[in-house]
């Protein structure tokens, strides 16, 4: 057989529509209504104050770690805009910005992040799942989800969202191979931010971009700058028209940056130069969005300070309607109801010894 070349005709397009300096591309421009973009511009400043505030709370030890989101709330909500209530939401472990415009309640992540389980329940009504912090685990999910609902013939679709690092992980390409052999309605949102933890992506690999991995598996993909609320929505908007139309599945890699630390645990001066954050700082999401909104006529001084006024006050709301649900949650005998069908018989003698010395104590309480 003789040795020949195999042409492929694939590429792949990067696209961005509101630069750093708030200048727009008029051509290319989404068709948005002004009330969808002032509820994408308060959760985006909801999302930053709230993740501002969860970081003072850490600090201060009334919550534990979290991963914070400051800079990547464009990928989230310019991608999440789109889905309707029956759709799917499938969250890596920094998705704050897109669990609230998925109507997440304030309350619920203070009070996961203290360590209740209570905090992720998920409503009967909800098609979102709880955040997943095995790397690229997640993926896997959402693809059965969107297999589900086109074998149930229905228009829904499954989003879900991953970091550069998880592109590196076996899950990330079995998922994309099965979602697109079987051209299951998924939207796989790539937040490139530069830093697995500690990893550059130029070290994660030879790819000039992750958006041409989706290529090898048959499906589009496309490269956005993730800071332009503007590019992702119209880039997200496209993969989720072509999902529900019976076209299968797309890898949408927004480029973006995370601002903060990877989790609370985390010390980026380690592995990051001041020189380089401040490069990003420039490409910051929201004062970009601001500046549009501005020049549409759609915000005003007066009005962002109201805004940030009621942002701030429903958030400290947040706080003390958590902290007091808390003092009534988490009974310790709870952490050996969950973990077998049937309890061993040492974890029977562990959990009646601790029953005895949380009754002891009580009774000291009593009596002191």
């Amino acid at each position: 057989m003789p040795r020949k070349q195999i042409t492929l005709s694939e590429k792949v397009d990067s696209m961005s529509i509101l630069d750093e300096k708030g200048n727009l591309d008029k051509d290319l421009e989404p068709d948005i209504s002004d009330d969808t973009l002032l509820q994408i511009h308060r959760t985006m400043l909801l999302a930053r104050r709230f993740d501002e505030r969860l970081l003072n709370l850490q600090r201060q030890g009334r919550i534990g770690t979290f991963a914070p989101i400051k800079g990547q709330e464009a990928a989230q909500l310019g991608s999440t805009a789109h889905l309707r209530p029956s759709d799917w939401m499938v969250p890596a472990f920094r998705e704050t910005a897109a669990e609230i415009w998925r109507g997440r309640s304030l309350e619920s992540i203070i009070i996961y992040f203290n360590g209740f389980n209570e905090g992720v329940a998920i409503a009967d009504d909800s098609n979102d799942f709880p955040i997943s912090v095995p790397v690229g685990s997640q993926m896997i999910h959402a693809v059965g989800l969107g297999w589900a609902a086109k074998y149930r013939q229905t228009d829904d679709v499954a989003m879900t969202f991953f970091g550069d690092g998880a592109t590196s992980q076996g899950d990330f390409h079995e998922a994309l191979n099965f979602a697109a052999v079987f051209q299951a309605p998924v939207i796989f949102v790539c937040q490139n931010n530069q830093w697995a933890i500690s990893i550059p992506v130029s070290q994660q690999t030879r790819s000039q971009t992750l958006a041409q991995k989706a290529l090898a598996y048959g499906m589009p993909g496309i490269q956005v700058d993730g800071n332009d609320i503007l590019a992702v929505y119209a880039a997200a908007r496209e993969a989720v028209e072509r999902a529900r139309n019976g076209e299968g599945p797309t890898l949408v890699e927004c480029v973006t940056y995370r601002l903060m630390m990877h989790t609370t645990a985390d010390d980026p001066k380690r592995y990051r130069t001041d020189e380089e954050v401040e490069r990003w700082s420039r490409r910051d999401p929201l004062p970009r969005f601001e500046k549009y909104l501005t020049d549409k006529g759609l915000l005003s001084d007066e009005k962002r300070s109201q805004i940030e006024s009621d942002v701030l006050e429903e958030i400290q709301a947040a706080i003390d309607r958590a902290e007091k649900q808390m003092e009534t949650m988490g009974d310790p005998i709870d952490m050996f109801n969950y973990a077998y069908a049937e309890m061993p018989p040492h974890l029977k003698v562990q959990k009646d010894e601790l029953k005895q010395a949380l009754s002891a104590t009580a009774k000291e309480g009593k009596d002191g």
